[in-house]
């Protein structure tokens, strides 16, 4: 109940402040205002009534469609209020400033009253043609982060360097794919084409790090489907994020299954490549047991028993796993979760919340990476951080 509270407020505090410096200053009649209230106000709630919608089973191509509509304004509205918001505040400062410096002069000059130094129409017009230049430069984000949601992931080749890396295990390539997001408005092309650009990588093992759907099985089964044809010598393996437990998670799971994936449930499994072993371990998403509580993280139970001779991987959705993985001797863990921040300067307050924003990083002698996200989640934006699909070759140190 908390977080439906805080959502609706956030949704509140966006909109009406927008509507609040926007609308007002329009100066249409009565009527239109009126309507535009209750425009914004519709908008303003529709994400979280197809939220509530999806989560009572209410799933189809009308609701998917509402969904776009729903997103894009979102992140319409949301950039609308950051631009707003610093343009009030520089605007605070500024007409502080000229009237603080007016006071100051006519204190030196007779001692009177200061003028308002704002002639009123001449602050009118000012307002409006500020609001139109902000609608227009929000509106031309909007088109820009759309088009980079929907483009071509970039592929990002990083090395990792391992001490100790056994021969066989020089140069081993893994693809990563993490937080595809598959559900109202990413759909079975976008992922057909996510999965031509891994194949066509020729891994040697795939990961897929969590957050595949936003939806159920029932209505996404068709969309998830291209990536059965992902192939792997060494294996593709899935590990939960925090929204297939927003989605049935225990259905995704046999759905993933049945689609070739191994599933990594606080377990692992030991790859003999030539006369090296590579320990691939997963674990359930950090927070999973707020939601199922058989599905705990526990690192310890994944990790045990595992060859202590063995290069050892973590698949774990969230970067706040690291702390673990280093305790654990781990050599390399891969995680998605933060989508890099999506779309900036959202990028600050999602590095506030994560050990690592994105990239690699060594963590005290384990190293991490944290791929941006194939997909996007809420809005269908992408503004200064692009998508990702990752190949990491290992390498000795």
């Amino acid at each position: 109940m908390a977080f439906l509270l805080s959502v609706i407020a956030t949704l509140a505090l966006i909109h009406g402040y927008v509507g609040w410096r926007i609308i007002p200053a329009l100066a249409l009649a009565a009527g239109w205002t009126k309507l535009l209230w209750i425009a914004l106000g519709l908008l303003a709630y529709l994400p979280l009534a197809l939220l509530i919608a999806r989560y009572l089973g209410q799933e189809n191509r009308f609701t998917d469609t509402l969904s776009w509509l729903a997103y894009t304004s979102l992140g319409f509205f949301f950039l609308t209020f950051l631009v707003v918001l610093v343009r009030d505040l520089g605007w605070m400062l500024w007409t502080g400033a000229a009237r603080l410096a007016g006071l100051v002069q006519n204190l030196q000059a007779a001692g009177g009253e200061p003028a308002d130094p704002f002639d009123p129409g001449r602050r009118q017009f000012i307002i409006q043609a500020m609001n139109l230049g902000i609608l227009g430069l929000t509106g031309g984000l909007s088109a820009y982060g759309i088009v980079q949601a929907r483009r071509k992931p970039v592929i990002e080749e990083v090395t990792v360097p391992i001490d100790g890396l056994p021969v066989d295990l020089e140069g081993f390539r893994i693809a990563q794919i993490s937080d595809l997001h598959i559900g109202p408005t990413i759909k079975g092309g976008f992922v057909q084409m996510i999965a031509d650009q891994v194949q066509a990588l020729n891994p040697d093992m795939i990961a897929l790090t969590g957050d595949l759907v936003d939806g159920s099985v029932d209505h996404l089964s068709g969309d998830v489907a291209p990536l059965a044809g992902l192939q792997a010598p060494y294996g593709k393996f899935f590990i939960t994020g925090n929204h297939e437990y927003y989605a049935g998670v225990e259905q995704w799971l046999e759905e993933v299954a049945r689609i070739g994936f191994i599933n990594l449930l606080n377990e692992h499994r030991v790859l003999n490549v030539g006369a090296a072993r590579l320990t691939v371990a997963g674990v359930t998403d950090l927070h999973a047991h707020q939601v199922f509580p058989a599905h705990r993280t526990d690192p310890d139970k994944a990790l045990a028993g595992a060859p202590a001779d063995s290069i050892k991987l973590l698949l774990a959705h969230q970067p706040g796993s690291i702390f673990d993985a280093r305790r654990l001797g781990v050599h390399l863990q891969l995680s998605g979760h933060t989508h890099g921040g999506q779309m900036r300067p959202f990028n600050y307050v999602v590095a506030a919340a994560n050990p690592y924003l994105r990239g690699l990083h060594d963590h005290d002698g384990t190293w991490i990476y944290v791929n941006r996200g194939a997909g996007y989640w809420g809005p269908p934006f992408r503004i200064g951080v692009p998508s990702e699909i990752t190949l990491l070759r290992l390498t000795a140190a």
